[in-house]
């Protein structure tokens, strides 16, 4: 048998969208990160808003009630320059957190540009160059197809990262928080830096 003293734990990471929402799943044990499931959850087929929050709610218990996940970890809505689609980013999200609440699963927010720099080192970075980066944590290759799933993977990660920084661990889990820093995940993730 492997070892017994790693605990499992699953973070569910959600990129929220009106359009196309991605998602990800991964099982923690020790600093050992698996990839357990990914993909999209395509809304641009409903015809009204509240029909496509309807699809992110039930489709985020679906996957929680098969996941089981013990976090969830959400990407925070980009602020841009049309407030109405600012409006619905942000329903599609407290959507998906309520999926969540309603099982007692905590949440932590993070903003794009962390999870960019937490996965490839720079805030600015492409989604193309997020999707390589998860390929080389996760040492498989993913498919090109669900880009948006590979944000929410990074966001899994991201909260993984972040989640074992001193300063998470004083703060609480259950609270919004922007944690640990460049810093923490250097000092968390050493074998990372070259």
């Amino acid at each position: 048998m492997q070892q017994t003293d790693a605990t499992e734990k699953v973070i569910i990471g959600v990129d929220p969208g009106t359009q196309v929402m991605g998602y990800g799943v991964i099982s923690v044990k020790g600093q050992h990160i698996t990839l357990v499931q990914y993909g999209v959850i395509h809304l641009s087929k409903y015809t009204t808003h509240e029909l496509k929050l309807k699809k992110i709610f039930e489709r985020i218990t679906q996957l929680i009630e098969e996941y089981l996940p013990d976090e969830m970890a959400i990407e925070d809505p980009f602020y841009g320059k049309n407030p109405q689609s600012m409006l619905k980013l942000g329903r599609a999200q407290g959507v998906a957190m309520a999926a969540a609440l309603a099982r007692d699963i905590p949440i932590v927010e993070y903003s794009p540009k962390k999870v960019k720099q937490s996965v490839t080192g720079s805030g600015s970075a492409s989604k193309e160059q997020v999707a390589y980066m998860l390929e080389k944590i996760l040492n498989m290759e993913l498919s090109r197809e669900f880009m948006d799933a590979t944000d929410g993977i990074a966001i899994a990660i991201c909260h993984q990262y972040h989640a074992n920084s001193p300063a998470s661990v004083s703060a609480g889990s259950s609270k919004k928080s922007k944690k640990g820093g460049w810093g923490a995940f250097v000092s968390e993730n050493p074998q990372r830096v070259k």
